[in-house]
């Protein structure tokens, strides 16, 4: 299995909607944080999550986060 891309060294700081949502672990979307379908091949597969509520969230982009989808602060350290 392949190591992820580290897409930026910084968290996407949105806020979401309730629903369903596929986060970029392998690095390589285009869509980041969110999946784009660019993992194929790698062995790496998108995490699913769930809002129940309209909330604020800081999504990983460094793929390193022992928190994922949600930074934890581990950009810092690369």
């Amino acid at each position: 299995m392949e190591k992820p891309v580290v897409a930026e060294k910084h968290p996407a700081h949105l806020t979401l909607e309730p629903g369903n949502y596929f986060w970029c672990a392998c690095g390589r979307s285009a869509n980041q944080p969110f999946c784009d379908g660019s993992h194929r091949g790698t062995g790496i597969t998108p995490l699913e999550f769930k809002i129940d509520e309209t909330r604020e969230v800081w999504l990983c982009q460094c793929k390193y986060s022992a928190n994922k989808p949600y930074c934890d602060g581990s950009h810092r350290a690369l």
